[in-house]
């Protein structure tokens, strides 16, 4: 018996692994492609390379649920095909056995994805990012399209770049009263952190508003206090679906400190937290489907219903993410709502197969 389910067990990582393999390879390949036309003088092809590199562990992550499922109906498929399911049956091996035996197998792939997306993703993309800045570097201007806002009370920031070593290139600043009138702007070539909560400024200027009247001075240094850190840029120059649930947790309580909206973190939150009961429940989708409708299908056919049946789960939550932001309920029903219904589904097949 033990030797039965190891055998599953070894066909299903292999299909996962091979199916994985392959949409990373292609993701990559595309992610390639689009990244030649942005080649410069600074930003070669060995540079576009290493950056896409980089990305892979994000890829892996990101394509892991889609991954297990049609690695598991392609697996399970070639069990049927063959009638070796049906050996496995007749020998005594359960259905709920054999669901153990796939899921086990699918669970060492989501421990590894969700370490992957916790500690290795968010900081290989964060460095992709600060690399293709620096590699982008005009001089000593970044491009406009690198910069990133903020705001904290009533003071509005943007930022040229981000460096990885808690520096700041290019910061302007607009502070407004309570009435919304601009009372002082300025601009700063650089700045660098100092540690509790304030930044050395270097080679500024500033013009402040008085009524009908403007004055205006420079400086070559001076401090700046605020709660903005290193640790929040670097939230900033991320997508919300690239960070870590820590940081996200962070930035959620630093918005909702700021009464700023924080749905788009919490979204991301939540959809990082329940990945992995997503991608369980997409391999009882892919278990359900072998035993009941999909047994004596083509291997062409199985990977598309495969594919199709990722689209859909992955569209369903899309939808239901603006929903909860527009309607006001809270984002993890958005997240789990697909969950759920995937796994009542599944188990309900399976359950017919018995």
């Amino acid at each position: 018996m033990r030797k039965i389910k190891r055998y599953i067990s070894r066909t299903i990582f292999g299909t996962i692994s091979i199916v994985l393999m392959v949409i990373v390879c292609l993701d990559s390949i595309s992610s390639l492609v689009d990244q030649l036309g942005e080649m410069k003088a600074n930003y070669g092809f060995l540079d576009v390379l290493f950056t896409v590199f980089l990305e892979i562990p994000g890829s892996i992550y990101d394509f892991l649920p889609l991954s297990c499922l049609v690695g598991c109906l392609v697996g399970l498929g070639v069990l049927a095909s063959t009638s070796e399911l049906v050996v496995i049956r007749a020998a005594g091996v359960s259905v709920t056995q054999i669901t153990w035996a796939v899921m086990r197998t699918a669970l060492l792939f989501i421990v590894v994805s969700s370490a992957i997306g916790e500690f290795v993703s968010p900081y290989s993309n964060q460095y992709v990012d600060s690399y293709r800045a620096l590699a982008k570097q005009e001089g000593s201007r970044m491009e406009v399209n690198q910069g990133h806002w903020n705001r904290e009370g009533n003071e509005f920031m943007y930022f040229n770049a981000v460096l990885p070593n808690g520096q700041l290139l290019g910061i302007t600043r607009h502070q407004f009263n309570d009435e919304g009138e601009l009372v002082e702007s300025s601009r700063v070539q650089s700045a660098i952190y100092q540690g509790n909560g304030s930044w050395f400024e270097e080679n500024g200027a500033v013009t402040s508003f008085e009524g009908d009247k403007t004055e205006r001075f420079t400086f070559s240094t001076r401090t700046w206090y605020t709660e903005v850190s290193p640790a929040l840029l670097n939230v900033l120059v991320l997508n919300p679906e690239d960070l870590p649930m820590q940081r996200l947790r962070d930035q959620v309580d630093y918005l909702e400190r700021q009464g700023l909206d924080a749905g788009e973190y919490q979204l991301s939150f939540w959809r990082k937290a329940l990945q992995p009961f997503a991608t369980a429940s997409l391999v009882v989708i892919a278990i359900s489907f072998i035993l009941g409708p999909l047994r004596q299908t083509t291997m062409g056919f199985r990977v598309f219903v495969g594919v199709l049946v990722g689209l859909v789960f992955q569209f369903s939550q899309q939808l239901l993410a603006p929903a909860s932001i527009l309607l006001g309920f809270s984002p993890m029903y958005a997240v789990l709502a697909p969950i759920v219904i995937s796994f009542s589904v599944g188990l309900l097949l399976i359950r017919r197969s018995q």
